[in-house]
């Protein structure tokens, strides 16, 4: 998303909804609903009809990667995708009916008012037109997008306006964070490591995926715009700053790396098969370029299309000229290391769920957490959390799990990679008092809206499904993943 329409995307408001209307489309599951109808519609909403040209139109403005093209076939994300593009032509028909409209002046001032575009602090033109010259965008086209983008945001504060939040919701608010819990906990991390992996299922998960493991080489070259070169002066002035402009529009109508180099008497520094982690096909460090410059050029999205960089105040043009894989052997440390990895990590997977579900079967209780702990060798400790920010042992997210568990029951407890995990008894809870002219109570009080906003939004989705009918062209569908 570009960077003026993702401020309003960006959102939480608006990630929120548009991603509440869009599940029930993904669980309704993409059966053929029309069994023969029309291929020319890929779904319908009601009477409208979206065609299966102007679903295509929007995919291939999304620009996706291409792996992901090439595995179309094989995956579920063109469902995802149709079912996003259906939330948004749903929420589209209930800013109609509300007639929320924007009009000329106020998108004046949507776009007179973004940093993006102010220099020298007032809006300028020129860094506009840079924009969208950069963006691939015509000037309808990114303020078409900004439009749409205020009417969402108006549209979901229309929902959540006005909203009173009562006492007893922002202390349990308050509670939920802000306790003084005893426990006592078991680290699994013995457990869960007491199977190693064998050579057989490492050869077999390296047969499976042998495309994954390669090193990307890539041949680049930069030079420094600096100064004394394109002005004549050794001060960032304003003469600079308009020659580094005309370079970089240069760049963007398509001149070459070559030419403007030549046409500016820049000097070129060149390096050839060099690797994420600054190595030559040797192993070398390369040693003629900053850490910072490299990952900058080394990330550039494409080959040979050269761009201006910035990096601490100092500009530069780059560019990659090719980029190569080589593949690695199941016999580099490296792969072995990201085998053995990959396998714990399922071996974890399987090891926590089996826990989770004797845990909700109730088959976990305070007499088989010591029996689990006795069979498996494995220590328990006591404990007492006084606060959210107690992370010697436990994440801040890992505490507030901790926190809704009750005395005398067993949780499970993991941070997001599954580096850690715990299984953890309730002793004791103690909640902490609040006074109601605090900054805690003010913070309880905004999440504790935001809250009751995220189930508001969730009782409008429900009405959505009762409001609208949509059936998806499942042929349509499995004609436009075979199109790519």
């Amino acid at each position: 998303m570009l960077t003026s329409i993702g401020k309003f995307s960006k959102s939480f408001f608006v990630k929120l909804l548009v991603g509440i209307i869009i599940l029930p489309f993904v669980f309704w599951g993409m059966g053929d609903v029309f069994r023969g109808g029309n291929q020319n519609v890929i779904a319908s909403i009601d009477s409208e009809k979206v065609s299966t040209q102007e679903f295509v139109e929007y995919l291939r403005r999304l620009n996706l990667p291409e792996n992901q093209i090439k595995n179309l076939p094989k995956t579920d994300l063109i469902e995802k995708i149709l079912s996003e593009y259906i939330g948004k032509k749903v929420m589209a028909l209930e800013i109609e009916k509300l007639g929320i409209t924007i009009t000329d002046n106020a998108l004046r001032d949507i776009i007179k008012n973004d940093q993006l575009f102010i220099k020298e602090k007032k809006f300028s033109r020129t860094e506009y037109e840079k924009f969208l010259l950069k963006s691939g965008l015509t000037a309808p086209q990114f303020e078409s997008n900004i439009v749409e983008q205020e009417k969402r945001r108006q549209f979901l504060s229309s929902l959540s306006g006005g909203i009173l939040i009562p006492e007893k919701l922002v202390r349990q608010m308050y509670n939920k964070e802000n306790q003084i819990k005893t426990i006592q906990y078991i680290n699994l991390d013995k457990y869960h490591s007491k199977n190693k992996p064998s050579d057989d299922r490492k050869k077999e998960l390296y047969e499976r995926n042998k495309n994954v493991f390669f090193t990307e080489f890539k041949n680049i070259r930069f030079a420094e715009i600096n100064p004394e070169i394109i002005s004549g002066k050794k001060e960032f002035d304003e003469s600079f700053f308009k020659q580094l402009d005309i370079i970089e529009n240069n760049v963007l109508d398509g001149q070459t790396f070559e030419e403007t180099t030549l046409n500016n008497n820049l000097k070129v520094v060149t390096l050839e098969k060099v690797n994420s982690l600054k190595e030559d096909a040797n192993k070398n460090k390369i040693k003629d370029i900053s850490d910072k410059l490299f990952k900058k050029i080394y990330n550039l999205k494409f080959s040979e299309s050269p761009e201006v960089v910035n990096i601490d105040n100092k500009y530069y043009l780059a560019e990659i000229t090719k980029v190569e894989k080589k593949n690695r052997s199941i016999d580099d440390p490296e792969v072995q290391e990201a085998l053995e990895a990959q396998i714990s990590f399922k071996n974890k997977i399987e090891n926590n769920s089996s826990i989770l579900k004797d845990i909700s079967m109730g088959a976990l209780d305070k007499e088989k957490f010591r029996q689990f702990a006795s069979n498996n060798k494995l220590e328990i400790k006591d404990y007492k959390i006084n606060n959210l920010k107690q992370n010697e042992i436990f994440t801040e997210r890992m505490i507030k799990r901790i926190f809704l568990t009750e005395e005398n029951q067993v949780n499970l407890v993991t941070n997001n990679t599954l580096t850690k995990s715990f299984l953890v008894l309730a002793i004791k809870t103690e909640l902490k008092s609040l006074k109601k002219d605090s900054n805690e109570y003010e913070q309880s009080e905004a999440k504790a809206r935001l809250n009751l906003i995220n189930k508001i939004y969730q009782s409008h989705d429900n009405s959505l499904n009762e409001k609208y009918k949509v059936e998806l062209n499942q042929r349509a569908i499995e004609r436009v993943k075979n199109s790519f």
